[in-house]
């Protein structure tokens, strides 16, 4: 019955995406003026790296939200957390649909990620049970441009800030993504961590999109080694190998299935981070125990279709989660390689 119900599933999300995948790219999305900056003022790489992405992406000078965080916690405390979301809420506009939190920690509110925490509002509920269904997100492979407007949530990417120069580059990366076309693959990975691999079902069909010039490849396989035509890579596995030998294009986004991924400065499994290191531009992980729902990660093909349609990183992933309290999103929130320029 589980199968069936993914298999129907699945149909239903390539429908949506199938004609959408044979069209020209789209032109929407989110854009600077609609992006807030949130900077730590108690954390001068935080400054410094916030500085950079608002020359860099011409965000307006009204749109950046000074806080201040001390002592750089890797969690916050829900009352804390209130504070901290209502400060940052009494200095946005009205058009502000996004926000980006420019720190590396805190990055999680208890046992929900700091971005889910932001967006959704904390879910207490879930801390008792994490292995429990999520609350679900309206966003979830949702149509609207306008998340803010539409569905009263705004979005939110963390951009991580342990090496200026590292977060620098990624800058640079989402940035020039999509200057022009370029061959590329989106690869998915089957691997032997049976647990790990419950979206696998939701993997798009291999075969070739023409029009954006993308090869979906699909592999049995532990990890990829030495590509260098990557747009997409995503797997279950706890620990990802053979990083160093792959090449990430401008605009990439990578992700693996694990239960940890989001505890960017944990050492139970590995960081999110590490993907970011690798050269990708945006990824996703889960700050505490989620067990296997694929509920709880970015469904491949949900993620695929709206990247492909011209959604930039942080509405492509965000709609591509169906319960994402325990998800972290990270990395260059306006990267749109495939959006029309």
């Amino acid at each position: 019955m589980v199968r069936l119900l993914r298999a129907a599933l699945l149909l239903l999300l390539l429908h949506g995406a199938a004609p959408a995948l044979a069209q020209p790219v789209g032109t929407g999305g989110l854009g600077p003026e609609q992006l807030a900056i949130v900077v730590n003022d108690a954390d001068p790489a935080s400054i410094a790296v916030a500085a950079y992405y608002r020359e860099r992406r011409g965000i307006p000078a009204a749109n950046v939200v000074h806080v201040r965080i001390p002592g750089k916690p890797h969690s916050l405390e829900p009352a804390r957390f209130r504070l901290l979301k209502a400060e940052i809420d009494s200095q946005l506009g009205p058009g502000i649909q996004a926000v980006l939190m420019v720190w590396t920690a805190p990055y999680a509110v208890a046992c929900n990620s700091i971005t889910a925490a932001y967006t959704l509002g904390f879910d207490a509920a879930l801390c008792r049970d994490t292995c429990a269904a999520g609350q679900p997100s309206a966003y979830f492979n949702a149509r609207s441009r306008l998340p803010f407007a539409s569905h009263g949530m705004r979005l939110s990417m963390l951009l991580p800030t342990e090496s200026v120069a590292a977060a620098k580059a990624l800058i640079d990366r989402g940035v020039t993504g999509g200057f022009r076309p370029v061959p590329a693959s989106a690869y998915y990975l089957t691997t032997s961590e049976a647990t790990r691999n419950s979206r696998a079902a939701f993997f798009p069909p291999a075969g070739r999109i023409e029009a954006k010039k993308l090869d979906i490849r699909r592999r049995q396989a532990e990890a990829l080694e030495n590509a260098g035509d990557i747009m997409v890579y995503q797997l279950g596995k706890a620990s990802v190998d053979k990083l160093d030998t792959l090449r990430f294009l401008p605009g990439a986004l990578a992700d693996h299935l694990t239960s940890y991924g989001g505890d960017l400065l944990g050492s139970n499994q590995m960081s999110s981070l590490r993907w970011l290191e690798a050269g990708a531009t945006a990824s996703y992980g889960t700050v505490s125990e989620p067990c296997s729902h694929w509920q709880k990660f970015p469904n491949p093909t949900v993620l695929l279709r709206h990247y492909l349609q011209g959604d930039s990183a942080i509405e492509a992933y965000w709609k591509s989660v169906a319960w994402p309290a325990q998800g972290l999103f990270i990395g260059e929130p306006l990267a749109a390689p495939y959006r029309r320029r």
